[in-house]
């Protein structure tokens, strides 16, 4: 296992965290963690060099961190470095965070937690954050050393990134980074700053949520069955990852036992810039290949944002490339259904009126009406 230097910090970590979201569950109840295999499963991965575990307050349904308390008795807590995260988007007032900072406590049953995220930080949640003084809240937990480390998990535009990454020393964030992935979200942009600002960068989502691993397009699956050197999905996307130094842990939620013998071997030999010009370049055709089967070019910036008649537009364009670029068409086409047929708080594409808005503000000079009334109809066909 390689281990990488945290910049500023006496630390370092192993090149693959452990991510406790994806943990195996019992007849397929999310909230139903099966805990005598992902036991088995978190504690093999420590014991073979894994010193990161990444939990949250909402994982598992709420059982995710109980549990990782459990797996950190008989000794290892002492082996790990461990995270958790505050829910920002849960806030409602002040008193709202220590109460949920001493039920993490509680739930850990540690007396000290090595790193301290704002959990999926957005535009919204952001506003939480100032509102409430978050950071101040921070500072506290590390001046009575209940936290040693403070970071925030991402999901937004670079726009937003880099207000958040300007406002506080940050020891570290965590960031949606894949080779399919480097125009949604954060993307490259935010990995460049945040690189620039000599942030220590830890990425989550190295996968895409598993669609890297079993859901590929067939002329991509193609492209790495026919390459010259033989690797496998699972094992290129992960090296494209690996290969930036500025990464300093890549977090995987394992889900089997045969996750984590995988990875343990993909991140055996792991070093940095070590992807030779053959190497990149099938890693280039295969971001090329992404590109092309991306049905609607929006880089997620949310300029379009807020639509007067409540569509989230990014929203429905990332779930519409991720139907038109990878195998697996029932799962957004499902997502879609729950969504369009919510009685409340609906956000789809059918809102739209065409009143034109999103198009004077859109830098990608995207048709947007056009583009949401065809994902509706191909998202939610009429029967």
């Amino acid at each position: 296992m390689e281990y990488r230097q945290f910049n500023k910090k006496n630390i370092k970590t192993s090149i693959l965290g452990f991510g406790a979201m994806r943990l195996p569950v019992i007849d397929g109840d999310y909230s139903k963690i099966d805990e005598d295999e992902a036991m088995k499963m978190i504690r093999h991965a420590i014991d073979n060099g894994v010193n990161y575990v990444d939990t949250a307050y909402p994982y598992h349904n709420g059982n995710s961190e109980t549990f990782i308390g459990k797996v950190l008795k008989d000794g290892y807590r002492e082996k790990v470095y461990l995270a958790t995260k505050l829910p920002v988007g849960r806030l409602k007032e002040k008193a709202d965070m220590e109460r949920i900072f001493n039920e993490q406590m509680k739930k850990l049953d540690v007396e000290y937690l090595d790193f301290y995220l704002l959990h999926a930080v957005s535009r919204n949640s952001w506003e939480i954050c100032k509102n409430l003084d978050v950071l101040e809240f921070i500072d506290k937990l590390k001046k009575e050393g209940k936290i040693k480390y403070a970071g925030f998990s991402f999901h937004d535009s670079p726009e937003i990134f880099k207000k958040v990454a300007d406002s506080y020393d940050w020891d570290m964030c965590q960031l949606q980074f894949n080779y399919a992935d480097t125009k949604v979200q954060a993307g490259i942009e935010s990995f460049r700053y945040a690189a620039d600002k000599g942030m220590n960068i830890v990425i989550m989502e190295p996968l895409k949520g598993g669609t890297l691993a079993n859901d590929l397009p067939d002329e991509l699956a193609e492209h790495f069955k026919n390459a010259k050197i033989m690797k496998s999905p699972v094992e290129w996307a992960f090296r494209w990852v690996y290969n930036f130094p500025e990464v300093k842990l890549i977090l995987s939620g394992m889900s089997t036992m045969e996750h984590v013998l995988d990875n343990l071997r993909i991140f055996k030999n792991t070093k940095p810039d070590s992807m030779d010009i053959e190497e990149t370049a099938i890693m280039n055709k295969a971001i090329k290949i992404v590109e092309e089967k991306t049905a609607v070019p929006c880089t997620d910036c949310k300029y379009c944002l807020p639509c007067p008649h409540g569509v989230n537009i990014p929203m429905m364009f990332g779930l519409y490339n991720s139907y038109t670029g990878f195998k697996n068409k029932q799962e957004p086409r499902d997502r879609y259904k729950n969504w369009r047929e919510r009685e409340e708080n609906r956000f789809t594409a059918d809102l739209c009126v065409r009143c034109g808005v999103c198009l004077e503000k859109c830098p990608q000079h995207i048709e947007i009406p056009d583009r949401l009334e065809e994902l509706d109809k191909i998202l939610y066909p009429s029967t």
